[in-house]
């Protein structure tokens, strides 16, 4: 692996370091002080940030957030997207588990498609970009996962047609094993017949459901995997949306799915960073 110019880096912490601090301008001592940095060293990486607008040394010589890197910020914030960033994941996703890797945003009650990437070998079938299927219990666990119970509690009660109390058991279940591995997965539900797509999972007026949640994960065990779900956290630590390997329908062994799980978390994790986010 290539190395790190050490320059870079050091030009990288006099930066961050003021943009940790709003509102504060600092000086040439302040800085040396607080990065570590040799007086010689840091005084020629100030002087030549401050040419390029990186940064603006005031009348009292202290230094702050120039026009330049504001200007490079503002478009930042209005262009950047999270699935930019996620999109080139969700592809490698899908290629690599021979799925297919949408990404759920939450829109009130429901769950709306915004993108979606297909492995080239993948037959199976899933909802499409833009598809809106309504949030329904154990499934909406990923949610509200890192949530206070009593948030999931109130949602519960409010929800039409009420959940089943094993239902409600499940999404509660579900929540804990989410916490403790960062992602949630769902098996094909033995009790219905196996024809029936899983995407009706998500009808708004039935009460059992062709997918089932997995609250207990044996990497022995072979189960009959529906899909995969992780988080991605947004800047106050919500869930911002979430990734999920859906459409296939398949035996897999509980080690396949924790590797699938830990590799869809691992994306995740990445894209909260991209967007500044708390992950938990």
């Amino acid at each position: 692996m290539a190395r790190s110019s050490p320059g870079v880096l050091r030009v990288a912490a006099i930066l961050n370091f003021i943009a940790e601090h709003p509102g504060q301008a600092f000086t040439l001592s302040d800085l040396v002080r607080a990065l570590k940095l040799s007086r010689a060293t840091c005084h020629a990486l100030l002087t030549g940030l401050v040419e390029v607008g990186y940064l603006y040394r005031a009348s009292d010589k202290a230094y702050v957030l120039g026009p330049a890197l504001v200007a490079i910020g503002r478009v930042a914030a209005e262009h950047a997207s999270p699935l930019q960033i996620a999109k080139p994941e969700m592809r490698a996703l899908a290629d690599e588990f021979e799925s297919i890797c949408s990404a759920f945003f939450l829109d009130k009650e429901d769950v709306v498609v915004r993108e979606r990437a297909a492995s080239v070998s993948h037959l199976g079938n899933s909802p499409p970009m833009g598809a809106r299927m309504r949030l329904r219990a154990p499934f909406a666990a990923i949610y509200y996962a890192w949530s206070p119970q009593a948030e999931a509690e109130a949602w519960l009660n409010t929800t039409t047609p009420p959940p089943t109390p094993e239902q409600r058991s499940d999404m509660f279940a579900s929540m804990a094993f989410a916490r403790e591995r960062g992602y949630m997965f769902s098996v094909r539900n033995p009790s219905l017949p196996a024809s029936e797509p899983a995407e009706k999972a998500f009808a708004a007026d039935r009460l059992e459901f062709p997918a089932a949640a997995g609250v207990n994960l044996d990497p022995a065990q072979s189960y009959r995997v529906l899909s995969v779900t992780a988080p991605v956290f947004d800047a106050p630590g919500n869930v911002a949306f979430v990734l999920g390997l859906v459409g296939f329908d398949r035996m897999a062994r509980g080690d396949e799915i924790e590797h699938m799980g830990r590799s869809l978390r691992a994306a995740c994790d990445r894209v909260t960073a991209f967007i500044a986010g708390v992950p938990h």
